[in-house]
């Protein structure tokens, strides 16, 4: 049987299906964009990561169909979404085909995604984390209205851009971002995304490197 790809389940109807529901319970709850933008977005950097640390093609693979999914438990409910996500992503995966093994570390990887409740524990479940952690993007935020942003609108709001570039070299993995001060300040960021932070710094470690965070030029981690 043919390898199931990420460019295979990336049109699959059921999938969009499942994370449209999910971003639009998760408008309705007031929460950050988690589109099919945000499921691409975090998929290619997965991938990406583990090509340029020199992993196989089919684990970067693995990590690029673990990222496209990763959100879909939302469509059942933001509390627990990386468990439900990954039953659901068991079962899809089950029924196009994939190998038991292959579907054991997508499921892992989605399933400890979530900084409440998991950590990375394989390479493809520490390339999700770093992936989608760091999807910190001012088009995230739905609210219009700046007088009634929350401390996350506000953060999210405040990154005019981001870019996570990988340091062979020195072995660092560096979040760079460009903030908005008057909107938010270094330090709201950092004391906001502080467990999101850690949970990169030890998925990064994971892989053989350190993570590194700088806003404006300056180094926050």
């Amino acid at each position: 049987m043919e390898e199931l790809t990420y460019k295979t389940l990336k049109g699959d109807p059921e999938i969009c299906a499942y994370i449209r529901q999910g971003d639009a319970v998760l408008g309705a709850l007031g929460f950050t964009e988690h589109s099919e933008k945000h499921a691409v977005k975090t998929a290619e950097t997965a991938g990406k990561i583990l090509k340029e640390l020199g992993y196989p093609r089919r684990t970067a693979e693995l990590a690029r169909i673990a990222g496209y999914l990763h959100d879909m438990g939302n469509c059942i409910n933001r509390n627990d979404h990386a468990h439900s996500g990954a039953m659901m992503a068991l079962q899809i995966l089950k029924e196009r085909g994939m190998e038991p093994s292959e579907r054991a570390l997508i499921a892992s990887a989605i399933g400890e995604h979530d900084e409440h409740t998991g950590t990375a524990v394989d390479p493809v479940s520490a390339a999700l984390i770093l992936a989608d952690k760091t999807d910190v993007r001012r088009n995230r935020v739905r609210n219009k209205r700046k007088e009634t942003f929350d401390k996350h609108d506000r953060v999210n709001y405040a990154a005019k851009s981001s870019k996570l570039t990988i340091q062979t070299d020195k072995k660092v993995i560096l979040l760079s971002i460009e903030l908005d001060e008057n909107i938010c300040s270094m330090m709201d960021y950092f004391e906001i995304f502080l467990q999101r932070m850690l949970m990169c710094r030890r998925a990064a470690e994971l892989l053989g490197l350190r993570f590194k965070v700088t806003a404006n030029g300056s180094k926050i981690v």
